[in-house]
């Protein structure tokens, strides 16, 4: 086995690599792009080294760059990951040329599957089953006309050298052929450096299925079972599973033998995918599956194999890579339970799935257990960048049946705290709860068939989210009340109390929310007990606030929530959506612009009665600094957040009018 390795990748798929490396014993060698320097696959390993500026074609990208630090780190092999180099025949190459492991298959190998035409007609020599087509040589407008009409409409025409959707049409009519083989070669020129295209009949009702797949150097080759991948949003895989809903045992053992022949037409070695399209129009059936093309890596989706079977992937693709037969035959691999996967991304469904960037002011996934498994590349406060793909985790779930794992996918999915970006959560969610998937009646079109359905829309806080809100904000005010009380002279005071007290008149007070979706709460108080009159409605509540969030009972029920204070709004994530609430509260401190550091001002005019830090101190969120007297009240100005105070620009016994400024924080 080998003793070291350098992970030429990023994010979520290098950590997955490394944690199997460190399992096995292997001293783990990183490689990071300047805006990767802080993220976790290099706090993680045992060795980290820089590549270069941000974009990929001048860090990960950089075949030779990262040859050169292999050699200089003592790396005795590169594990590429997906995506980037992992199915580049020359970098595979030039690894074996310098004394370094390629843990992959070889050159030849990715090579002769890389281009779709040459491995269909591999395929078709080894008795693979492939979807009617032309797949030749002969590129000319008129002659490739004929051969669609040959086929028979709808025809599909793809880039040889496609993937991605990329480079690839659908043709129902011989009037719209020229015009779509023109945009397909167009964008196989441009995207992949390569014009030529093949024609494909179009399966109507087609799903997207795919054996996992092994090979070692001693001519032994397994297939570890099908994954179904038909949800599918601009041919990008939007949910895996595994195994295939409806998949009997003499379909999955045609497509695994089909998978097997695939992989030894190519003298294949390590890990691999056959996909195949399946016609679906009646059923899963021996005979109603074709090779579509074959993943010459690991796959995003690997971990809903590793589920059902109990093996490690990548820990196979190291003891093949260093020469050792495969840790199993066959016969000693079985199917047990369910699992699911889902991509989390950093998007919104809403604006036509468009990368949503920022930084992750709050990342919180459900508990990993037996059941629930998270992968992901980044942690709360990194930054989703431009650069690259905008994958923030996958979440995987298993259980002893599909209804169950959905079930735990779905409660997952409703745990998920994600703030700062917009995220497709809920869309995933929908995807989930839908009938017609529950029920395993899918295709490649699911998603385009259900989008309406399926992207949430702005939803309005309902009443129970109010009613979390309002109870939040209690919790919160009562906690800053405590504070202030601690440092009063009379900390019995009515005047230190958050309950809407007033002389000759009911406990009472009205809650403020602003913002697109505004509203307003009245809170009443009565015998240390809590009533709040939503839309006309009165609802008993109590709360706990925490780090961990809110803990609330609503009419005797349990909730919880997440909660995330930012300068003066709410920010509510409850059932898997987060809703952005700001205060419209006119005591609440603000911060604003004060030339090169951020201030507070006063919120009506007023005496100042004390000041309670001074310049130079550090102040956390809450923590009161001014005391401001009026409408014969005292009212306290607290630290919007964690800052370092510039200056106290009032002095006890000072009139301030309403917008004064009285202190400034150096700029966070």
């Amino acid at each position: 086995m080998f003793r070291s390795v350098l992970i030429a990748n990023r994010g979520e798929i290098a950590r997955r690599v490394m944690h199997s490396a460190k399992a096995l014993g292997m001293r783990t060698i990183a490689v990071y792009s300047e805006v990767d320097a802080d993220a976790l696959h290099v706090a993680e390993a045992d060795q980290a080294y820089l590549l270069g500026p941000a974009p990929a074609n001048e860090s990960y990208l950089c075949g030779d760059k990262i040859l050169e630090i292999a050699k200089d780190a003592g790396a005795e092999c590169i594990h590429p990951g997906y995506g980037f180099l992992s199915e580049n025949a020359d970098f595979a190459e030039a690894c074996e040329a310098a004394g370094i492991t390629f843990v992959g298959p070889s050159a030849e190998a990715i090579r002769a599957m890389g281009l779709k035409d040459a491995a269909k007609r591999l395929m078709e020599d080894a008795k693979v089953p492939v979807v009617p087509g032309y797949h030749g040589d002969h590129q000319d407008a008129e002659f490739l006309a004929r051969e669609a009409a040959r086929i028979g409409y709808p025809v599909l025409i793809k880039a040889i050298a496609g993937g991605g959707g990329k480079g690839m049409r659908r043709v129902d009519d011989a009037k719209d052929f020229a015009k779509a083989l023109e945009g397909a070669s167009r964008e196989g020129a441009r995207s992949f450096g390569d014009g030529r295209v093949l024609i494909e009949k179009y399966i109507e009702q087609p799903r997207h299925i795919e054996i996992q797949v092994f090979a070692d150097s001693h001519g032994n080759a397994v297939h570890l079972y099908e994954r179904d991948c038909s949800l599918q949003r601009r041919h990008q895989k939007v949910v895996e599973e595994a195994p295939a809903p409806g998949m009997t045992d003499e379909v999955r053992e045609a497509m695994g033998a089909a998978a097997i022949a695939a992989a030894q037409a190519v003298d294949y070695r390590g890990a691999g995918t056959v996909e195949f399209i399946v016609d679906a129009s009646s059923g899963l059936k021996a005979d109603g599956f074709y090779f579509m093309e074959m993943n010459t890596r690991l796959q995003v989706e690997h971990p809903v194999t590793e589920e059902i079977t109990g093996q490690d992937l990548v820990e196979w693709q190291f003891r093949v890579a260093a020469g050792e037969e495969l840790p199993a035959d066959q016969h000693e691999l079985h199917i047990e339970g369910h699992a699911v996967e889902v991509r989390l991304y950093a998007e919104n469904p809403a604006k036509k799935f468009l990368p949503s960037t920022g930084t992750l002011h709050r990342l919180k996934f459900p508990n990993e257990d037996g059941h629930i498994r998270i992968e992901t590349g980044v942690t709360e406060g990194d930054e989703v960048s431009v650069y690259y793909d905008p994958m923030i985790a996958k979440i995987i779930a298993w259980d002893t049946t599909r209804d169950r794992a959905l079930n735990r996918l779905e409660a997952g999915l409703h745990a998920l705290e994600v703030v700062g970006v917009k995220s497709n959560a809920p869309f995933l969610a929908k995807i989930v709860t839908h009938p017609a998937f529950r029920n395993g009646d899918l295709d490649t079109g699911f998603i385009e068939q259900h989008l309406d359905a399926l992207v949430p829309q702005d939803e309005k806080p309902g009443a129970v989210e109010k009613a979390l809100a309002a109870t939040a904000l209690l919790c919160h005010r009562q906690g800053e009340a405590e504070i202030r009380a601690m440092g009063s002279s009379e900390p019995a005071s009515p005047w230190e109390a958050l309950d809407g007290f007033r002389v000759g008149g009911f406990s009472e007070e009205t809650l403020k929310f602003s913002g697109e979706h505004g509203f307003e709460v009245a809170a009443r108080y009565a015998d240390g007990e809590i009533s709040l009159l939503i839309d006309g409605v009165a609802h008993e509540v109590e709360g706990e606030l925490s780090d961990e969030g809110l803990a609330a009972v609503i009419d005797g029920v349990h909730y919880s929530a997440g909660v995330l204070w930012m300068a003066n709004r709410l920010v509510l994530m409850h059932g898997g959506r987060s809703y952005d609430l700001p205060l419209e509260n006119p005591l609440a401190p603000v911060l604003v612009d004060e030339g090169n550091a951020a201030g507070l001002v006063a919120p009506m005019p007023g005496k100042i009665v004390s000041v309670l830090a001074g310049a130079g101190d550090k102040v956390r969120r809450g923590q009161p600094i001014i005391v401001l007297e009026a409408m014969k009240m005292e009212h306290t100005l607290s630290a919007p957040s964690d800052l370092k105070i510039d200056q106290i620009k009032v002095a006890p016994g000072d009139q301030v009018d309403d917008g004064a400024s009285v202190v400034t924080f150096l700029s966070p």
